[in-house]
């Protein structure tokens, strides 16, 4: 009787079409070690069977580009033989299940793809969403995320230097951990994946392989349900202080002619890696399952294939240099073994005990997984909400005070505060501003990265949505004085299966695209999270971004704190005071409806290249970009940052007074300058809009007439919220 029975099939997250193709490639039907191999290849995690067609319309090369998409992670050149690798990925579901190993893991594997190439990792980035604060399971989640995303890192020693965390009930049943990694190489020695050479060794270096994370690959591609709890053993553990010797090791063999190739075993574990890297190079691959380091006994060859134990690489080595690469592992006390060779057959042979388990073609799993063309309908178009409709407050300064208090803006200092941000002592300020910065090392450039998104727009108007997160990103960089050089982006959806939520995602990508393309801002690497549902409740759809820039002098770069006393504050980009879908709306007057700001691309390019040429002239003492809350939001974080007030005069009669303050208009910027009269004539000139709306100065934030809170009660209501909810007792068990 076949141990291939239509449970099995279905329980491995096939279709019966898929299945059909199985058998077609096979000739005849798999074992379960095969259908295994199959069935993690297959996966939306691992094939993008569902995203490929879209994610092929972005735009992915620019002249400083070396390599896009398609690679462990993307690199761009900044000059001088030296170049940026970095992406950005999800660990959502494991985080979920099990939050601290989750996180932690999730940070692991995406160092691993960048020191993979070569890069050593210079600074940790990373994106939270959280459910509703008063969800049981929220503070526990928290919590562990955060332990989990600092522990590894700090133990790893490279800095968590930004992020974002917001909270929705949408996230209640499926959180989101997007961790970004930005390295540094040498632009002459990167490492890429497609082996090559006939009769090269194929070694395994790093951890031993356990049982940990089997399915994890599989787990990923699919919904939650009542079940989730029982999923735990799909989670990996990880362990930072074996992936620095395995990123000291790795650094060192890198330094050496050895490796031809290498590829970290991250989702799929030994499978994915042996099969991207031998179809990448038109190879075969003989491998002995038994010179494989184990940490359990009796171990299948199923479980070693799929098992995703962390801290693992594979690679192809050049014939004769085994001896050497094999002292560099053990001197770091890791494990190395010698476990295959490639071949010119095409196919994986894959031995266990003396007998063959597995014998696959190669391409048709690597890269010939089912790519589908789903149905989908675009979002129906939110109505427009005139600022007329939105009801006025009783106080603005009671607004303000609310707003920045809010679980989305409150102060995160808790969270930053378990972080090493400082570590490597080449990060410029602390987080919190647009965007970090982070010295290279040893020069007078720094690299300005941030990440970013704003769900609440994606889920209005997925366009506009991809637009705004792409051009807020871009803002973020060019608030420093950075040119924004190069994305990466982690698209979180629900079930693509449903034609609404695939409509997002097609929304979310057009509209990235027509950003990235106006803005020279190349997609450049990144992760698609799909099936982000919980018993049919989707997540709002989050295309996190991250970006990267680079200035060439960091002493000329800006924060965004009040510098001194007697700086005029200039507004530049136009404000109509746009209220659909702004925090204003859903914190004040209970609504999360209506269109969100239109972005217009020319403008967030215009107004972007003046105000970075303002920065690096000298003419801008500190720069803001306005995104959630608008300019009153703005101005406190300014005032906040410089513990320093200003006095406010309103630049547009014609609007209600607390949409001018709150409204979220997009390609908008607060700069402070001593030299007001030439700023706005130079935007005159660019036809940039521009106007004087105040003064810093004194301890208080004056928003009008009579309208006054000082900077001390602003720093008050901005940092009690979190570590208040993260104080109280954790009811979760």
């Amino acid at each position: 009787m076949s141990e291939i029975t239509p449970d099995v099939i279905a329980s491995h997250g096939f279709t019966e079409d898929e299945y059909e193709e199985v058998l077609r490639i096979m000739g005849r039907e798999p074992n379960l070690t095969e259908l295994g191999v199959f069935s993690v290849m297959w996966s939306e995690h691992c094939s993008y069977k569902s995203s490929k067609k879209w994610l092929k319309t972005l735009p992915t090369e620019a002249p400083w580009v070396i390599c896009g998409p398609g690679e462990n992670a993307g690199v761009i050149d900044i000059g001088d033989n030296q170049a940026v690798i970095f992406k950005m990925e999800s660990h959502n579901h494991p985080s979920f299940i099990e939050p601290y190993q989750g996180a932690a893991t999730g940070v692991g594997g995406i160092m691993r793809d960048v020191f993979t190439m070569g890069a050593r990792p210079i600074a940790n980035l990373n994106a939270l969403r959280f459910g509703a604060p008063e969800h049981r399971k929220t503070r526990h989640l928290v919590a562990g995320v955060v332990a989990g995303i600092g522990d590894y890192g700090n133990c790893m020693g490279v800095p968590t230097v930004g992020g974002e965390c917001e909270f929705h009930a949408s996230y209640d049943g499926n959180i989101l951990v997007n961790a970004m990694t930005v390295g540094l190489a040498d632009a002459g020695n990167i490492f890429y994946s497609a082996a090559a050479g006939v009769g090269n060794p194929v070694v395994y270096v790093g951890s031993k392989t356990g049982r940990d994370g089997i399915h994890g690959a599989t787990m990923a591609s699919a919904e939650f349900c009542e079940d989730s709890e029982e999923k735990r053993p799909t989670v990996q553990v990880g362990d930072p202080f074996t992936e620095k010797l395995l990123l000291e090791a790795c650094l060192e063999l890198m330094a050496t002619d050895a490796i031809v190739a290498i590829q970290d075993m991250g989702a799929a574990g030994l499978t994915s890696s042996s099969f991207e890297m031998a179809s990448k190079g038109g190879v075969g691959i003989e491998m002995d399952l038994d010179q494989v380091p184990q940490r359990e006994e009796n171990m299948t060859a199923y479980e070693m294939l799929l098992s995703e134990s962390q801290e693992r690489m594979l690679m192809v080595l050049q014939p004769g240099k085994e001896k050497m690469a094999r002292a560099v592992f053990e001197k770091w006390e890791l494990d190395f073994a010698v476990v295959g060779t490639l071949t010119d057959t095409g196919r994986m042979v894959i031995r266990h005990q003396g007998e063959v388990v597995a014998d696959l073609p190669i391409d048709p799993l690597a890269s010939a997984s089912p790519e589908y063309n789903r149905p989908w309908t675009p979002t129906p178009a939110a109505p427009a909400i005139s600022p007329a409709d939105v009801p006025a407050p009783d106080s603005l300064t009671g607004v303000l005070k609310t707003l920045i208090g809010t679980p989305d803006l409150c102060s995160k200092r808790w969270i930053w505060e378990q972080y090493d941000h400082m570590v490597m002592t080449d990060t410029i300020g602390r987080p919190g501003g647009d965007a970090a910065l982070v010295r290279v090392h040893g020069t007078k450039k720094a690299l300005a990265m941030s990440s970013d998104c704003t769900p609440r727009y994606c889920l209005a108007d997925p366009v506009q949505g991809g637009r705004q997160t792409v051009a807020e990103s871009w803002r973020n960089v060019t608030a420093t004085g950075a040119t924004p050089l190069a994305i990466t982006d982690n698209m979180n959806f629900g079930n693509p299966e449903k034609p609404e939520i695939m409509g997002q995602f097609v929304g979310c990508i057009e509209g990235m695209r027509e950003a990235c393309m106006a803005l020279d801002y190349p997609v450049i690497s990144g992760n698609v999270s799909l099936y982000n549902e919980t018993r049919g409740t989707a997540i709002c759809p989050t295309p996190t971004i991250g970006g990267v820039g680079l200035i060439e002098d960091s002493a000329k770069a800006v924060d965004s704190a009040f510098p001194a006393e007697g700086q005029a504050i200039i507004l530049i980009g136009e404000t109509r005071g746009h209220l659909g879908s702004s925090l204003y709306l859903r914190e004040i007057a209970g609504g999360e409806d209506g269109a969100p700001p239109p972005v217009d691309l020319a403008a967030e390019r215009r107004n972007g290249d003046f105000v970075r040429g303002l920065i690096l002239a000298g003419q801008a003492t500190a720069c803001h970009d306005l995104s959630g809350g608008g300019l009153a939001v703005a101005l406190a974080e300014m005032a906040m940052a410089g513990d320093m007030g200003a006095a406010i005069e309103p630049a547009n009669g014609d609007l209600p007074l607390h949409a001018w303050l709150f409204g979220e208009d997009q390609a908008r910027y607060l700069l402070t300058v001593g030299d007001a009269e030439s700023v706005l004539a130079a935007a005159a000139e660019a036809g940039v809009p521009a106007a004087v709306i105040g003064t810093t100065g004194a301890k208080e934030l004056t928003l009008g007439k009579n309208e006054t809170i000082s900077v001390a009660d602003l720093k008050t209501a901005h940092e009690v919220w979190l570590p208040g909810f993260m104080a109280a007792p954790d009811t979760f068990e």
